[in-house]
């Protein structure tokens, strides 16, 4: 079993590695490569969308690589090969991103990417740390963990998903924050689960052991 991690120069890729390649022997899930070429998305199992920064950048960067943003459609539409997006990963499979001005996502998910709007004056933005995951729906990807679980975000925009059933945790900050987005054979987290400790890694875990 082969998992790709794309690397698209989006945010340092190097934690997320080290996670997923430690599960992988863990649970003896094959072999984790860090790639940037289409090919190697192509002949992968399962991919792992990072990403840090701003919306419209990280699309940008993504479809700047010859034939990686084609690839990755073929390989998780086409061909329904587990998707685990993270962080700006997730919000690309959004319809759309107003971050800086509007962009087009993948439109895996529908919804939108909007900024951060508490309800408190006392929380700031960017949302950064650990917060509680509340969850709302089972998934296979989820199993072991609960509601309660800590999970460590760093954002400033959130998603707003239209269908609630594909929201699968949310968590508190001055309102909700969608956490976990799914359908089919797609997942993402708001959140870092190579920095969330034992949730983080229990979802990578399971995420490397799907088999939707």
């Amino acid at each position: 079993m082969l998992t790709a991690l794309i690397d698209y120069d989006s945010g340092n890729l190097h934690s997320a590695a080290k996670a997923f390649e430690r599960m992988a022997r863990e649970t003896d899930a094959g072999e984790i490569i860090v790639t940037d070429r289409a090919e190697d998305v192509l002949r992968a199992d399962r991919i792992v969308l990072p990403g840090d920064g701003a919306f419209a950048h990280c699309k940008e960067e993504l479809t700047g690589r010859q034939g990686l943003y084609e690839a990755l459609i073929e390989a998780v539409e086409t061909r329904a090969r587990p998707f685990l997006g993270i962080c700006v990963g997730m919000q690309m499979m959004a319809s759309v991103g107003r971050e800086y001005k509007d962009t087009e996502g993948l439109d895996w998910i529908k919804g939108q990417v909007a900024r951060i709007t508490p309800d408190a004056p006392d929380l700031k933005v960017p949302h950064m740390g650990w917060n509680d995951l509340i969850v709302d729906a089972p998934h296979p990807v989820l199993k072991g963990i609960e509601t309660g679980d800590h999970a460590y975000f760093v954002h400033s925009y959130h998603f707003q998903v239209e269908n609630n059933a594909e929201r699968l945790a949310h968590c508190d900050y001055g309102g909700d924050i969608t956490a976990i987005v799914g359908r089919d054979t797609m997942i993402g987290t708001q959140f870092h689960p190579e920095k969330s400790q034992s949730a983080g890694l229990r979802l990578i875990s399971n995420f490397l052991s799907w088999a939707p």
